[in-house]
């Protein structure tokens, strides 16, 4: 499995951005996706995840702010980021896991497979 993050980048408070996430290799089996983030100097924390009956979880932190979807057809998954605050600076990473039973918000021990992540600054 591999999973590519992009759309990354520089943005100024209030700004958005979307973050895509290319999915490939043995994914048919991966029912639960997600994002995550990490800081500098702080742990990794769940943004925003998929459930495999299609629910979602965030983080109390972004809610009404950021939106996940994901395109089954393009095996790829997004995180769209509206009204970003300064705080949202993070490395974010995309992950996948199979089968149900993570905890909500998402905590990354509970997922198994990770992307190389993608910078974003405001």
């Amino acid at each position: 499995v591999q999973l590519v993050e992009s759309g990354g980048g520089s943005v100024q408070a209030g700004g958005s951005l979307r973050l895509s996430c290319a999915a490939s290799g043995n994914t048919y089996r991966l029912n639960c996706l997600g994002w995550f983030r990490q800081a500098p100097g702080k742990e990794r924390e769940g943004v925003a995840a998929f459930d495999a009956d299609g629910s979602t979880s965030y983080a109390d932190s972004v809610k009404g702010r950021f939106t996940i979807s994901k395109d089954n057809a393009k095996n790829t998954l997004y995180l769209q980021m509206n009204s970003l605050k300064p705080e949202d600076t993070a490395m974010y990473y995309c992950a996948a896991r199979y089968g149900v039973g993570w905890r909500r918000p998402p905590v990354a021990d509970d997922w198994g497979y990770w992307g190389q992540g993608t910078q974003v600054t405001v």
